[in-house]
């Protein structure tokens, strides 16, 4: 399998936005510089590829975190409400497949794993939900429990009435509204 990567225009053009959003909403990641996070995305152009495939479907991606154990930096989609290329999915295949008919366009867990990203799971959610407003109109499907999954269900989450909520729903069930947020460790 080929090596996923950008052109460096392409790479030069996202690394100008990736700045850009750094830049405006140092609340997400106060006391990071953005000169360490640039130089390990040009170490690592698959998670650049990645970082373009959440900004392709319209997650807006920026740093929210740094690992002191791993040294990483820690990507999430930031957009406001739940990137519009990842809705009308249902949470995975085997949900996908369980459909006789009226089967989405693709399922969450497997759009993730193509883009190199991972669901966030409901602590992440929360987390991500004290950097910011998100989800007022939209749900975002999160990494669900083995044992909820099993029973045949998946969890999402979003924000009413300045408040964030964590629910259920049938794995297979699928929304206009409802996408998935991802997370990429760099």
């Amino acid at each position: 399998m080929a090596k996923k990567a950008l052109s460096p225009k392409d790479s030069k053009e996202l690394l100008t936005t990736l700045k850009s959003r750094f830049q405006k909403s140092m609340p997400r990641h106060k006391g990071l510089d953005w000169s360490k996070v640039e130089a390990k995305l040009l170490a690592n152009p698959e998670k650049l590829w990645s970082l373009n495939e959440m900004e392709k479907t319209g997650g807006e991606p920026d740093v929210i975190g740094f690992d002191k154990k791993s040294g990483e930096f820690i990507f999430c989609d930031c957009s406001p409400e739940s990137p519009a290329g990842r809705r009308s999915f249902c949470y995975d295949y085997e949900a996908w497949n369980s459909r006789k008919e009226h089967k989405p366009k693709n399922n969450a867990i497997d759009a993730a794993k193509e883009m190199g990203i991972e669901l966030l799971n409901e602590e992440q959610y929360h987390d991500l939900q004290n950097l910011g407003v998100f989800d007022l109109k939209t749900s975002s499907w999160l990494r669900t429990p083995t044992d909820i999954r099993e029973l045949g269900g998946a969890i999402f989450g979003d924000r009413r009435f300045n408040r964030v909520f964590v629910y259920h729903n049938g794995a297979e069930s699928y929304y206009a509204a409802r996408g998935f947020r991802g997370l990429l460790k760099i």
